[in-house]
């Protein structure tokens, strides 16, 4: 029989074990910063140019996948200038919201 201390012990792991870490503050970088091969970075940009370069409907292969779409968009701040290859989990209706804003 387990004592009312074992008890709060086992619950007190299990919460801990099922906590979720907390999140990290992002750190934003300016586009003369990027380097080749690196990902994960945080930036605020314009776009100035968007183009979707291809948009295949993958219906014969399975009903449950969803469409390939990639975009190639021209983004910049006051550093510079790079070509930015949105794919499908990136949202294209954002890229091209702020394009039109332009």
């Amino acid at each position: 029989m387990a004592t009312q201390a074992q008890i709060e012990q086992q619950e007190s792991s299990n919460a801990s074990a099922s906590a979720k870490p907390g999140l990290r503050k992002p750190v934003f970088t300016k586009v003369d910063q990027l380097k080749p091969g690196t990902g994960g970075h945080t930036l605020t940009v314009m776009v100035l140019n968007f183009n979707t370069v291809l948009q295949k409907d993958r219906r014969s292969v399975s009903k449950h996948i969803r469409p390939t779409r990639i975009a190639e968009c021209l983004i910049g701040d006051e550093t510079g200038t790079i070509i930015f290859t949105a794919r499908n989990d990136q949202d294209f209706r954002v890229w091209k919201l702020h394009y039109d804003l332009l």
